[in-house]
């Protein structure tokens, strides 16, 4: 296991990061005379110099924010729900249940995103839902205006035309903060609903897994005190559900950071970039831009971005031992 875990994962990840040093075009061997050594002109690129590299790599960012901050705590809060009800002991048709509400999991993902695509078109089947009801519908996938920008707009608090001095004059790595706080565009959110539809089925079967270990005596006890269920639930449940919970939040964080089949098949960064993540920003600037050495760059970035935000969750969903009273 050592062998195949070096030879697999230890030893290109070692390779992949001396490429990240590295202006290579992928036509000749990094590890030759004729590889072009740049120290951390990649990173500096991305992180510090003013340019089109720096923008597009912050418009990922802000993009990839957006969708972790939306697809994580929607698809495990509707993974939750779906285990809770499923693990009823007298509902009927439970294993018919399971199966319909894991199905989007197993399905490909491509299959997923091509349907999407005919649902969320201008003359789609959703567009045309909404008509029953009398709403005009976007144009889901060719709509690059923010979500939080146009609330705020129609609330009156944000005047999306012509936004304030001080929203657009103060930048961060490229970006104006109305840029950076427009919130996701409505293309953005069409794949989030897709993400979260079809990941919410796999963390379901966690969640269940993790239900049916919790001690019936337990919930007898507390069921003998007089506690509904909302106390069931808190005091209870979720607590046995702590590790389980840590772990579907850290799997669906790191997935959704590396998000990059959806977006490849549904957009490929369009419109205006407002579906560009990290994931595909990497592949297109080492394949498409023949630039190896920065794609690499964004792929490293991304993976300590992907150890922090796991250390963060464990540092807050750690147990916390119960602190000794003191004798008076």
């Amino acid at each position: 296991m050592v062998l195949v875990l070096g030879l697999f994962l230890v030893l290109p990840t070692l390779m992949a990061l001396w490429v990240s040093l590295l202006h290579w075009d992928g036509q000749s061997n990094p590890f030759s005379a004729q590889a072009d050594f740049v120290g951390l002109d990649n990173y500096r690129a991305l992180l510090a110099e003013d340019g089109l590299d720096r923008t597009l790599f912050a418009t990922s960012l802000r993009n990839t924010v957006y969708y972790v901050l939306l697809t994580v705590p929607l698809q495990t809060l509707l993974a939750l729900s779906l285990a809770l009800v499923v693990n009823q002991r007298l509902l009927r048709a439970r294993g018919a249940l399971r199966t319909a509400f894991f199905f989007p999991s197993v399905t490909s993902s491509i299959a997923v995103s091509t349907v999407f695509l005919f649902l969320f078109q201008g003359s789609g089947a959703v567009n045309t839902a909404l008509s029953w009801i009398g709403v005009n519908g976007p144009n889901w996938f060719n709509d690059p205006r923010g979500v939080l920008s146009l609330l705020l707009g129609g609330l009156g608090v944000v005047d999306t035309g012509h936004p304030s001095d001080a929203l657009t004059d103060h930048s961060f790595m490229g970006l104006s903060w109305f840029e950076w706080l427009s919130g996701p565009s409505v293309a953005m959110c069409t794949i989030i609903l897709l993400a979260v539809w079809t990941t919410a089925g796999t963390f379901m079967l966690i969640f269940l897994a993790a239900l049916q270990d919790v001690p019936r005596e337990l919930e007898e006890a507390a069921a003998i005190e007089g506690v509904n269920r909302l106390q069931m639930l808190r005091y209870v449940t979720l607590p046995a559900l702590r590790p389980v919970l840590f772990l579907v939040l850290t799997l669906g964080v790191i997935a959704t950071w590396q998000v990059f089949d959806q977006v490849y098949v549904m957009s490929q960064g369009a419109p205006g970039n407002t579906t560009l993540t990290p994931a595909f920003l990497s592949y297109s600037t080492a394949f498409g831009d023949a630039d190896f050495g920065q794609g690499a760059a964004i792929a490293f970035i991304l993976l300590v971005l992907i150890l922090t935000m796991t250390a963060v969750q464990r540092f807050l969903l750690r147990e916390r031992a119960a602190r000794p009273r003191r004798n008076r």
